[in-house]
């Protein structure tokens, strides 16, 4: 009985940590990195289903990765498989037979659907026709030869940035071994005591002085740059502090998906985008970051707007994860309390709290959305919801507004909130700072 007792013990132990991060992937990940052959063969491919997909000759493999390029070979599991309806856990992709035309992509992580890549829009007859939005402006343009994503074929280098276009992968931007972690005192390091844990999660443990947990979502710090990248690209910057609630791919029409932004997310951004948001002195430039803090009139206007025409809003119930701030702290306490997917914490900016600031996920996706510049709406349209729905080629919309998408596509990239929830004309969501209308 005592030799049953101890292997259930060791059942339900194992249960438990695979239940408790399952819904992240964290089961593999575990904060740092997973086990060797889950991403890498010993010897070669023979029996492995990616066999067919290995480079031959000059372009072999030298990290003898399972897929012919890093970002194939991370999307054998985060690209969802045929057939899959609905968000779920940790895909970040949608499979092509998932959103034929006039389909959007499912996923809908915070970072966004890599789908979006492969989505093009037009709008107007013909050669005459008034605007164009091809996928690859949609999203960080990842090369991944076994899914059919392909390099960006307009900007050779990171806009505002050095990094090369050609190059651009997962690990571009997340250390495949993850090697960076958070210690007791908040320190970002590659040393010091093994990760146990992942980092990023409201239900994470503590880093103490046994051990340390992974950075948010394995994001690479100081000194990174991938091993098959050469030139002067790498990292100037920690990965930000923020953490995420355990569900956070899922739609949001009755509820927020709140991922706590504390700070360091446009510092980290401007690894490979360095000049991007540095000061407000070019028109074109959005100031953002940890020194661009929020007024007490933007803290005003965004606790106050609820949609065009309408206010009256209050502080306690004001956040929206269309328009995400950062609190402008550390104190993984009070992020881990305000990360949330049931609206447990509605709270919008507060002086009081922290030293909120804009960042670049204020505006934009990580990976992709379905509008250019991966911006979380559309900021080249006058109305956002048009005579109380969204805009499509299916409802007789006006062209610029729908700007060939379906209603569905533009819903999609709300994260299926219905139109109501927003004005009769919803007007730009730069209103929730900026209001003007």
């Amino acid at each position: 009985m005592g030799k049953i007792g101890s292997l259930l013990g060791v059942v339900f132990t194992v249960l438990l940590i695979v239940g408790l991060y399952s819904s992240s992937g964290e089961a593999f990940h575990g904060g740092g990195t997973g086990e060797c052959q889950g991403c890498h063969t010993m010897h070669d491919l023979t029996g492995s289903q990616q066999q067919t997909a290995r480079p031959t000759g000059s372009q072999k493999n030298p990290s003898l990765l399972k897929g012919p390029d890093p970002s194939s070979t991370c999307l054998a599991c985060h690209m969802a498989p045929g057939g899959t309806s609905q968000p779920q856990g940790h895909y970040v992709s949608t499979s092509e037979a998932d959103m034929p035309t006039g389909r959007p992509p499912v996923q809908l992580t915070p970072g966004g659907d890599f789908g979006w890549l492969k989505k093009n829009f037009s709008w107007g007859p013909g050669a005459t026709r008034a605007g164009d939005s091809p996928g690859e402006r949609h999203g960080h343009s990842i090369i991944a030869a076994s899914f059919n994503y392909v390099g960006d074929t307009r900007n050779t280098m990171a806009p505002q940035g050095t990094y090369p276009a050609d190059q651009l992968s997962c690990i571009s931007c997340h250390d495949p071994h993850g090697r960076y972690r958070r210690l007791a005192d908040g320190t970002i390091t590659t040393g010091g005591a093994s990760i146990f844990a992942s980092g990023s999660y409201s239900q994470s443990p503590d880093p103490d002085a046994t051990g340390a947990v992974g950075s948010y979502r394995l994001l690479a710090g100081k000194g990174y740059q991938p091993k098959y990248l050469g030139g002067g690209v790498a990292f100037t910057a920690d990965p930000p502090a923020a953490i995420t609630p355990a569900s956070f791919n899922r739609e949001e029409s009755s509820a927020d998906t709140r991922v706590a932004y504390g700070s360091g997310m446009s510092e980290w951004c401007e690894n490979c985008h360095a000049a991007s948001h540095q000061d407000g002195s070019v028109a074109t430039r959005h100031p953002s970051g940890n020194s661009k803090r929020l007024t007490r009139n933007v803290i005003n206007h965004y606790n106050s707007y609820i949609a065009s025409g309408k206010t009256g809003g209050n502080a306690s119930s004001s956040y929206t994860s269309m328009v995400p701030f950062e609190m402008g702290t550390k104190d993984y306490a009070a992020l881990k309390r305000t990360a949330n997917n049931n609206g447990s914490d509605r709270a919008g900016p507060d002086l009081g709290k922290g030293s909120p600031n804009v960042m670049c996920l204020s505006c934009h996706r990580a990976h992709a959305s379905g509008w250019d510049s991966m911006t979380r709406w559309n900021m080249k349209s006058e109305f956002l919801v048009y005579k109380g729905i969204y805009p499509g080629i299916d409802n007789s919309a006006p062209p610029e507004l729908a700007q060939g998408r379906t209603s569905s596509d533009i819903q999609k990239t709300f994260y299926d909130r219905p139109s109501t929830s927003y004005a009769y004309y919803q007007r730009s969501l730069c209103n929730k700072c900026h209001v003007k209308d």
